[in-house]
């Protein structure tokens, strides 16, 4: 079994390459840098955690898709009250990219046909999947049922977080060995993650009920 991995550098595609590592050849990891506010940081990360994997890297710029990115990420994206389901709605809206997902998915699937690849790896989490429809299962089913037509091969895309919480990806991670310590889970690109956007909140609520008060090395890379 060969995979094509999509690495952002944050905890589900993370612990997604681990896993990916531990079960199949992974041929390569791709990062991609449209412009976003964190792209830096995420570039930065993903080298970082395939170089302690063992794993080829390459990031794909796509200056095209910046032009799209919703003022939500240009400024400051806002935060919610976690379990707030119209609050969480508004949050994902706010910084919504047009079909990211798709044309990741899509690129993947080009390398992984052209890689001899069985699959495409992603991260993805129910969490974010209630709000943002290109993280849920059906995502996937559907983005499988096209791929049966796109391409020779059929490489399936593949998320082994998919029906998991932050909280069962942060147990699973530290569970098979995932370099933790090295992801970047912020929409921005400060000197810390800033933990106030709703991708570090939910990561920071994952980890206060895991270690309580007494954070580890990830958590100390949280703003203070």
């Amino acid at each position: 079994m060969k995979s094509v991995v999509l690495l952002s550098g944050g905890l589900d595609s993370v612990v997604c390459l681990k896993r990916a590592v531990d079960e199949t050849e992974v041929v390569l990891a791709l990062t991609f840098d449209y412009g976003q506010p964190a792209a830096k940081r995420e570039v930065e990360a993903a080298e970082e955690i395939c170089k302690r994997l063992g794993v080829k890297h390459r990031t794909i710029k796509l200056e095209w898709l910046g032009e799209m990115l919703p003022e939500g990420l240009k400024t400051e994206a806002p935060g919610a009250e976690l379990g707030d389901e119209k609050a969480e709605q508004e949050a994902a809206r706010a910084v919504w990219v047009p079909n990211r997902n798709g044309v990741f998915v899509n690129i993947g699937a080009a390398f992984a046909e052209g890689l001899d690849c069985d699959q495409i790896v992603a991260g993805f989490n129910a969490e974010e999947g209630a709000s943002f429809p290109d993280n849920s299962q059906e995502y996937i089913e559907a983005a499988n049922a096209a791929l049966e037509l796109s391409t020779l091969r059929k490489p399936r895309l593949v998320s082994y977080t998919a029906k998991m919480n932050k909280m069962e990806i942060l147990r699973l991670g530290r569970k098979i060995g995932a370099p933790l310590e090295l992801l970047w889970s912020c929409y921005y690109g400060g000197e810390e993650m800033c933990g106030e956007c709703m991708s570090c909140r939910r990561v920071l609520t994952a980890l206060c009920e895991e270690y309580g008060e007494g954070l580890d090395k990830l958590g100390s890379r949280f703003k203070k």
